[in-house]
């Protein structure tokens, strides 16, 4: 096969939510039998095909980087992970959809991915209004993933689907929420399928087809982004 271009996508989320698992759906189709902690970050490819079905069609890599770690402050951890930071096209923020504080903490990730050579503290204030303006500016694509949404009961579905359209708005970004442990999530011509593909689409397009340079190399030079405050319930 030729060689083909490629993207460079991050996994973030807390330990526990899933990554490891969907990415390897993602990348093989396939359910990770025994998925394990990951140290350090772990990087797979998928092939995609951008524009599929259009004249301009082509096909690429997406290199998918799951970043383990914890999302603690502390500034030996955050600098071990920044090396991974550098080049980014894109970011698939993660969060199990049983677990709010999982959910909360993908405002931090990003913040920590998105600001890589500063440590802003003390990001997340209760009790306020979230600045949605300033990531509408955010050049580096975004897409939110729901894990574990087999095990949200169905009389509560409605609830957790409506905090997940709010989470949405204030990334900027579309949402999934899936079971990694069931590749039907997943099917051609589903509406998650239509959203992955169109979110892989966006990160190439930003990275080979932008006529703005600073939009294709990653986080140099870029304005700093910050939360001035978050109302979670």
């Amino acid at each position: 096969m030729a060689s083909l271009d490629r993207v460079k996508v991050l996994v973030l989320g807390d330990s526990g939510v899933g990554k490891s698992s969907l990415v390897h759906l993602l990348c093989h189709n396939q359910v990770l039998g025994n998925p394990s902690w990951t140290v350090g970050c772990s990087v797979d490819v998928r092939i995609h095909d951008y524009k599929e079905g259009t004249p301009e069609e082509k096909t690429f890599y997406i290199e998918l980087w799951d970043v383990g770690g914890s999302v603690g402050s502390a500034s030996s951890i955050k600098s071990t992970r920044a090396v991974f930071y550098n080049s980014v096209n894109g970011i698939v923020l993660v969060h199990d959809l049983t677990n709010k504080k999982s959910s909360q903490n993908l405002y931090r990730w990003s913040l920590e991915a998105l600001n890589k050579d500063s440590s802003p503290t003390r990001v997340i204030v209760s009790n306020g209004e979230y600045d949605r303006e300033q990531f509408a500016e955010n050049p580096v694509p975004l897409l939110l993933i729901g894990t574990k949404f087999d095990q949200i009961p169905e009389n509560k579905r409605s609830e957790v689907l409506t905090r997940m359209a709010f989470l949405s708005e204030d990334f900027n970004a579309e949402e999934i929420n899936l079971d990694c442990t069931n590749p039907r999530y997943l099917a051609a011509g589903t509406s998650n399928a239509v959203k992955l593909s169109r979110f892989f689409d966006k990160v190439i397009e930003k990275r080979y087809f932008t006529r703005d340079p600073s939009q294709m190399t990653g986080f140099t030079d870029r304005k700093r982004f910050n939360f001035k405050s978050l109302h979670y319930d």
